[in-house]
Parts: C-alpha cells; structure tokens; sequence
C-alpha cells in the first residue's frame, strides 16, 4: 500500500487568503476616520511592493514574505494608533500560525512589518522594499490628494490642526527628509518624487504670501493700509465734489433768477421815470404811492438773495501761514500740500522737499489726505450755509412782497 501524500497548497494561496483576511479586518474594524490609512493605501503598498520585488530580482520566497508583510504592516490601526506596527506584527503572526505557516518566516514578516515604524533601522533589502512601497506615495502624483487626507486623519484621530502654511511647511519638511534606500525604488519614483518637492516649495511661497495678505488686511495700519480706507477716501472725495457742484449749480440758479428779476423791475421804472409827463399821468407810484412798499420789498428781496447766492458760487481758497522754523511740511496737520491754496504760498525747493517728504510716509500721505478732505469740508460748510441764507431770504421776501401787495389792493380799495 503506497504511503498518502499530503498536497500542499499552491504558493499564492498563502497570499490570496491573506488577502481576503486582511481586506475583511479593515472593512469590518477599521476607524472611518482614517482616510488616509485606509484599504485602498493597504491595496496600493501591496501592489507597489510586489512591483519592487519584482524589479529587485527577489527570490520567491522573499517575494511572498514581503507582499504578506505588505498585507498586515497596518491592520494594528483596528484597535491602536501610535505604534500600530507593533501590534500589526502581532496580529500577523497570530494568523499566519493558524495557517501553519513556517515559524522562521512567520519571524521575518513581523520584522518587515516592524521596519515601517518611523523610528526603526531599515537594514535588509527586505526592510528597505517595505519601507520603499510603504513611503511609496511621495513619488507618485497622488501626493497632493493623499495628504489631504492625511491632514484630516491626523485631525480626526490626534485633535491636530493646521494652518494651510503650517500643513504646506510641514509636508515640506516631510518630502526633504524623506529618501528612496532600494535601487528599484529610486528608479521607479525619483523622477516624480522631485517634481512633487518643487511643486511643494510653490504651495509654500504661495500659502505664504496669502497668509501675509490675510495679517496686512487684518491689521490695516497706515503703515499697511487695506484696500477699504483707499476706497473710503476715494468715495469721500467724490462726494465732496458733487456736493460741491451741486452747490454752485443751485447758487447760479439763483443769481440768474433773481438777476432776471431786478432787470426787469429796475428796466420797468426807469423807463417811467425817465419821461415825466408818462411819470406824472400813468405811473401807478404816483396816482398811489403805497404801492411802493411791495415793489421795494421785491428789489431789496433779490438784491440781498442775489449777494449771497455770489458769494457762495464764488471761489474760496483756504490757505495757512508757514513758519520756517517747522521745516516738517508733509506732517503737518494744519499744511495741505495737495490743495493749491497751501503749497501755492511755498517756494518750490519746499514744495518738492514736502512731497518727498509724503512719498516717503504713508502715515505724511494719510495726513495730508486727511487735511485735504477737512478744509473740503469747511468750505463746502461755508457754500450751503450762504446757499440757505439766499433761498431763505427770497423764500420771505416773496412772502412778505405778496403780503404786502394784498394790504396795497385792500387799501385801494
């Protein structure tokens, strides 16, 4: 009778059962807040381990130790974080004894395993593949994606938080000390593992200077304005002029009314006046003097609403009186030296000294705008108390002139 012979299993099958092991374990217990550390980086560190030792010419049993260490270096995330490794070298043994596989490379997949941790010696080619196909991701274009979500792993699980400059320094820091130790490795991702640091060095100038834009705008010293006090002063000004030529627009109104309105009564009596038989038979001054009254009241009425109105539409230069001995021009409070009616009154070696003087300080440039707006101001003060005296005053002195010309009538009467 010939002896039973044990079949033994195919040399894959260790692998695929593996596989179905540990794809079951993480779907089942793994965090939902590891989305970094998830199956699919399981499934890309095997499958960039397996390229490695394909490319590094490893024996087949070497090759198999490897992608079963590559299957189990994170299923310790199912129950610890820090230090996962460990307890993944653990819980690779545990299961590769209950497959009856051999003690000695049981041994080896947990020392693999333990390479990955960051602070562990990297000393057999072995150790140095895993860690290769494990850091594998800083030469592939994903970088960027995945440490995003390496970002919000690291959020969810250890309460870090990062600022976009912290997260771009930070992951730079990372990209420089980080290095390739196998030859397959170096060939397979050097290229892109250089692009990904100069593309990094960018995001950093570029978060940097977003973060200098955002401190500038918060901070908004006249050292550093923000963008809304250059917008304030651009809208004051603007409505200092329209208000200013409203003012003259309704001033010029009023002196062509009531200019109108003397011509024509001063036209009126000369002309009566000038022929004395037509003053002495027709003019009604004369048959009934009273009626004088409303006709003095209307001139004087537009005389005096006419004198105001001029003297608000006329110019007004506000000027002031430098002291030689206060050489500092531009940061004077009382010296506008960007209304002609101040630098007007400089000689032109101080006039050019003070501008320099303001192109040089933003808070002299500030200052002089400040002052520029103030006497605007002033005078616009000056224009609409003048313009509401002349509307006043022709306001009353029509009322009184009708008033008047009513109690002439009921006189006559």
């Amino acid at each position: 009778m010939e002896p039973t012979l044990i079949q033994k299993p195919a040399k894959a099958e260790i692998v695929k059962n593996a596989k179905a092991h540990v794809q079951a374990l993480l779907e089942a217990k793994l965090p939902a807040q590891l989305v970094y550390h998830s199956p699919k980086h399981t499934a890309t560190v095997v499958k960039e381990a397996r390229a490695l030792g394909e490319a590094a010419g490893l024996s087949e049993a070497d090759q198999e130790a490897l992608v079963l260490a590559a299957w189990f270096h994170d299923v310790g995330y199912t129950e610890v974080y820090d230090g996962h490794e460990f307890r993944s070298a653990d819980m690779a043994a545990e299961w590769l004894q209950r497959q009856g596989y051999p003690p000695e490379r049981i041994e080896l997949v947990q020392h693999l395993i333990k390479a990955t941790h960051r602070d562990a010696p990297r000393q057999t080619e072995l150790e140095q593949l895993l860690v290769d196909a494990d850091m594998s991701n800083m030469g592939r274009e994903s970088f960027f994606a995945e440490a995003e979500l390496l970002r919000a792993e690291w959020e969810a699980m250890l309460g870090k938080t990062y600022s976009n400059t912290e997260w771009a320094e930070t992951q730079l820091a990372f990209l420089l000390a980080g290095k390739y130790y196998t030859k397959a490795a170096k060939e397979r991702y050097q290229e892109q593992f250089k692009e990904n640091v100069k593309e990094q060095r960018k995001l950093v100038k570029k978060t940097e200077k977003k973060k200098k834009k955002k401190e500038e705008e918060a901070e908004g010293t006249f050292a550093e304005p923000k963008r809304g006090i250059e917008t304030m002063f651009r809208t004051m000004y603007s409505n200092h002029m329209k208000l200013s030529d409203m003012a003259d627009k309704k001033a010029n109104m009023m002196i062509s009314l009531n200019a109108v309105l003397m011509s024509l009564i001063i036209t009126y009596f000369g002309a009566k006046l000038g022929s004395k038989t037509a003053a002495l038979s027709n003019v009604g001054l004369i048959r009934n003097p009273i009626i004088a009254v409303p006709m003095g009241i209307l001139l004087a009425t537009a005389l005096a609403s006419v004198i105001t109105a001029i003297l608000c539409a006329q110019p007004d230069v506000t000027s002031f009186k430098w002291l030689k001995r206060s050489p500092q021009i531009a940061t004077n409070r009382r010296v506008n030296l960007l209304f002609f009616g101040n630098f007007s009154k400089l000689s032109l070696d101080d006039f050019q000294h003070g501008m320099t003087e303001i192109m040089g300080q933003k808070e002299a440039l500030y200052t002089n705008m400040v002052t520029d707006i103030y006497y605007l101001g002033d005078v616009l003060t000056k224009k609409y108390r003048l313009l509401r005296l002349s509307y006043t005053i022709f306001m009353v002195g029509l009322i009184l002139t009708a008033l008047s010309f009513g109690i002439a009538l009921l006189y006559k009467v």
